[in-house]
């Protein structure tokens, strides 16, 4: 890797200082690793060429990113907890501004891109880092990376206390579209569309009460608590360092056609596969995507675990729900900042490994969405630990195929390829990623990190539970 460039991009000169408050959805994340994402770019040999790419298309990005900053300043500033507030904030203050690393690799571009297993390490390379301390944070950090005559790469490092995947999408595809639509007059800044305005309206978000003791009342006591080898007050921001994985990185497509097989397939068992304590519940007319996705992608990672690790047999998933539309009143899809929470799928620690898992899964997500979609609930932490108090292991999805991450066009084209990197980061949970398939064709992506005897064990389950309509779930 050879660094061209080290510098700072900062929103316009007219930018004021402003503040953001954190909400009880953000600060979950305050201390956890951040969000990293790499867009992979390929790009006709004249404008990958080194000498055309560093003179034309890296300005271009420059340019368009601090037009799309005065839109998205708290991207440019720092998490801060002053002593005489109860709650760290994120602050701008005019002179701050994104570090961005310009930089050009030998690697591999067309190795990079593809879906087949490879080593975590190489990809490390191409995400730049977010600098923390006891008392300030970095919000977000950039690296262009250029791989000569191929293509491109963008690398996104963002503090995960200040937004959630959906609002990293809504900022990146803003980048792109100033970018696309730029001029040459760089005193004519084109207008962002509506719906990739934010919106940073903390009043919308409404804490409650079981939350408040953990977020609100004593929030010191509650980070002292969850990370006692700090030996801080619990003021600390230093970003807990999470070593990545040693392990592989892949990405596997379930089409259209695989989700409604999967469907039929469960929707068949519905009323035959019986649950452990569990109420009997009525068969659904359908399934939505999402459900069969978790369910299919959680039992093969669970078997592939066990089948490795035969003392790993209790497994726990926990649902990414999106709380925008379900509160009330509903929060705009533009809002910015974290709107998730994970709550705990109920279901037995055993159905994952059963040989219907897939069904028994598919049954216990489905009752937990239509449950999320009656009463929303923000469930606390008891759950959780309990869970894994027991041993279980825990399964997570990070991103969204309803993101539309594949519609970031910086005028290049579509990505190549769309990357979560900080997937290897998750060393407390299995977690796999979701993004819309590349074709557009109603699929998806699914990327998962894991050693290699348990991925080379999901690929096949993964595989042979698409062969056939008459087989078991996987």
């Amino acid at each position: 890797m050879k660094i061209h460039e080290q510098c700072t991009v900062a929103p316009p000169p007219s930018a004021t200082k402003t503040s953001l408050t954190l909400t009880f959805f953000d600060l979950f994340w305050l201390r956890i690793h951040p969000l990293e994402l790499t867009f992979f770019y390929s790009l006709a040999s004249q404008q990958s060429n080194p000498s055309f790419f560093f003179a034309n298309v890296v300005p271009k990005l420059k340019t368009s990113l601090s037009h799309t900053l005065q839109h998205f300043l708290p991207l440019a500033g720092n998490v801060v907890w002053p002593s005489d507030s109860p709650k760290p904030f994120v602050q701008f203050t005019p002179g701050d501004a994104v570090s961005v690393v310009v930089a050009e690799s030998d690697a591999e571009f067309d190795q990079e891109i593809d879906y087949s297993p490879r080593e975590t390490a190489p990809t490390r390379p191409f995400i730049p880092h977010l600098h923390s301390s006891e008392s300030l944070a970095s919000v977000m950090s950039i690296q262009i990376t250029l791989f000569p005559n191929k293509g491109f790469s963008i690398g996104m490092n963002i503090h995960h206390a200040v937004l959630d995947g959906k609002s990293a999408a809504m900022f990146i595809k803003a980048w792109a579209f100033l970018c696309q639509t730029q001029t040459n007059d760089e005193t004519q800044i084109p207008s962002l569309v509506p719906e990739l305005l934010p919106s940073f309206d903390r009043t919308l978000v409404k804490e409650p009460a079981h939350l408040r003791p953990f977020f609100t009342e004593n929030l010191t006591g509650f980070l002292s608590n969850t990370y006692p080898q700090d030996n801080s007050d619990g003021r600390c921001l230093k970003i807990l360092d999470f070593p990545p994985k040693d392990a592989v990185r892949a990405t596997f497509v379930l089409t259209g056609g695989d989700l409604e097989k999967i469907k039929r397939r469960v929707l068949s068992k519905w009323e035959v596969v019986e649950e452990s304590n569990s109420t009997v519940s009525s068969k659904p007319p359908n399934l939505s995507s999402f459900v069969v996705i978790c369910a299919y992608v959680a039992v093969c990672i669970a078997k592939a675990v066990h089948g490795v690790e035969r003392e790993k047999d209790k497994f726990a998933f926990l649902l990414a729900a999106d709380w925008r539309f379900r509160s009330e009143p509903r929060i705009p899809d533009n809002y910015f900042g974290n709107c998730v929470w994970n709550n705990v799928v109920d279901s037995d620690p055993l159905d994952f490994i059963k040989e219907e898992g897939v069904v028994l899964v598919a049954k216990r997500i489905h009752r937990k969405v239509k449950m999320l979609g009656e009463e929303a609930v923000l469930e606390g932490f008891s759950q959780l630990v309990d869970l894994m108090k027991q041993g279980a292991q825990i399964i997570g999805v990070s991103m969204s195929n309803r993101f539309g991450v594949y519609d970031t066009n910086f005028g290049f084209g579509k990505p190549s390829k769309v990357e979560i990197t900080s997937l290897d980061r998750n060393s407390s949970s299995q977690t796999f990623g979701l993004v819309e398939s590349k074709d557009g064709s109603g699929g998806v992506e699914v990327e998962i990190v894991m050693n290699k005897q348990a991925m080379d064990l999901f690929a096949t389950l993964f595989r042979e539970g698409l062969c056939d309509d008459e087989s078991s779930s996987s």
